[in-house]
């Protein structure tokens, strides 16, 4: 039955995009290395229609579909279980820009795109797509809906979800429904849209999409300010809301000990003004009318937040090169966590107001649980999505420290965001990683309709099984 499944599907797209043999790692393990699966084929298509019949192929067969598009996910979710009985369903062959509508303000992609091309080619056109994220250069936009991914600018722009305003999507039966509207107001029922996007492939798989582009701004200023706590890094978030207004396009803070694993692993990169201040926050301001009104705005406030103390020094990018820089040291946070060692990783949200007490009361909680614990604090405090990310004690063994505590720190920190009323997954999903955790931190009400979403659109499970959802 198996190879009567293959050679459907090599019908389909042709033998060369079907891989059964070889290294198929760059499919079968997930970007942390943590989740490994074993793929009975992985499946290359290039259009909607042969997704679909991909799909059908595989409901005549029995066979569940694991969607993959960079494999840059965090929480497993796009990786295939043991058993050697699913099918990968990369979509990296499918990135055509297929329409780009200026006076609408909108650009209609393939699920594969990698996201900084769609950058690339909104900028060249005179645009901006908005959506930046570390793994902006492999991953792509499919998987970024898929996910609902943040990133840096939500604060200005919000989530891919609210970047997005029409899909095309093959169903779990293997029908293509054709949602690509670019209407920003269309009022006719249930926002099906809104379904598939952030269900991590569980419900369908995304093929297309349309999406927000934005005036180019005229001028973007890029800030690094040390500040004396996280309470302070807050007040200067509503001094910049205050006085920048939109112009606010990034607020990130980071721990000081973050900064010193960038310092420590990567010697080339000059981290400023870290070395004796608990946290730093770099802002970016967009301006439309021009680089010096730009500069203006943001030492009128970084003067403001001096004067009250919330701000003990800062330097502000003279030219794009050094905002890059900046830019740069905040997105090797993760790779310098990852030099120095596993670590027990978190993607929390929590209103903005309640993060310093949560912060100083989790700290704390982790300290006594487990004496020497560090913590890799950092993300995007605009919106209130921390990477509050733990690590071994200096010269502990990482997988001993996993194998040890993983459990216990985790249900310490969820339980810990329950209490601030925060969620366990802001931006990197639920996948199977945090499966458990979701069963216990969702309302039984909300999970049933989950449920009935699911039977509904899924009844046979073919779609991403034991992801976000127990079966």
């Amino acid at each position: 039955m198996q190879q009567q499944l293959i050679d459907t599907l090599k019908s389909i797209v042709g033998s060369a995009q079907v891989l059964v043999d070889g290294d198929l790692s760059a499919y079968e393990l997930d970007w942390r290395r943590r989740a490994r699966g074993k793929a009975l084929a992985v499946v290359r298509p290039a259009s909607a229609g042969e997704v679909a019949a991909i799909v059908k192929a595989c409901v005549t067969h029995n066979v569940s579909i694991v969607t993959q598009g960079g494999n840059t996910g965090l929480v497993g979710g796009s990786t295939p279980d043991a058993s050697g009985g699913q099918v990968v369903l990369s979509l990296q062959r499918m990135n055509a820009l297929r329409d780009m509508d200026t006076a609408n303000l909108t650009m209609t992609v393939e699920a594969g795109c990698i996201l900084q091309t769609l950058q690339e080619t909104a900028e060249k056109a005179g645009f901006l797509f908005p959506l930046s994220l570390a793994a902006e250069g492999s991953c792509t936009i499919g998987g970024n809906l898929a996910t609902n991914a943040g990133g840096t600018q939500v604060v200005r722009y919000g989530n891919a979800r609210d970047l997005c305003l029409g899909l095309e999507v093959v169903t779990a039966q293997g029908d293509i429904w054709h949602g690509l509207s670019g209407l920003r107001k269309d009022n006719t029922g249930y926002d099906l849209r809104d379904l598939f996007i952030g269900s991590e492939g569980t419900l369908g798989i995304i093929t297309a999409a349309t999406l927000k582009l934005y005036p180019l701004p005229a001028a973007r200023l890029t800030a690094w300010a040390a500040v004396p706590s996280m309470a302070h890094a807050v007040t200067l978030l509503g001094l910049a809301h205050k006085h920048l207004g939109s112009g606010l396009t990034g607020f990130e803070v980071m721990g000081q000990f973050a900064l010193s694993l960038v310092a420590k692993h990567f010697t080339q990169q000059r981290v400023p003004l870290w070395q004796g201040t608990p946290f730093c926050v770099l802002l970016e301001n967009s301006d439309h009318e021009s680089e010096s009104h730009a500069r203006e705005q943001f030492e009128r406030l970084l003067e403001m937040a001096l004067e009250q103390g919330c701000v003990t020094d800062a330097v502000v990018a003279e030219n794009l090169t050094q905002a890059h820089q900046l830019w740069h040291i905040r997105e090797s946070i993760p790779l310098a966590q990852a030099e120095e060692g596993l670590n027990i990783k978190h993607d929390i949200s929590i209103a903005v107001s309640r993060i310093p007490e949560f912060v100083a009361a989790t700290d704390a909680l982790l300290a006594s649980a487990i004496p020497g614990v560090r913590l890799v604090n950092f993300g995007h405090l605009g919106d209130g999505n921390l990477h509050y990310n733990v690590q071994a004690p200096a010269g502990a063994d990482g997988q001993a420290f996993l194998r040890d505590h993983e459990a216990a720190v985790n249900t310490l920190v969820y339980d810990a965001v329950a209490r601030f009323d925060g969620s366990i997954s802001a931006e990197h999903g639920v996948g199977s990683l945090k499966l458990g955790k979701l069963e216990h931190h969702k309302s039984p009400v909300a999970l049933g309709m989950m449920r009935a979403i699911k039977q509904a659109l899924d009844p046979h499970n073919m779609m991403n099984p034991g992801r976000v959802l127990r079966a």
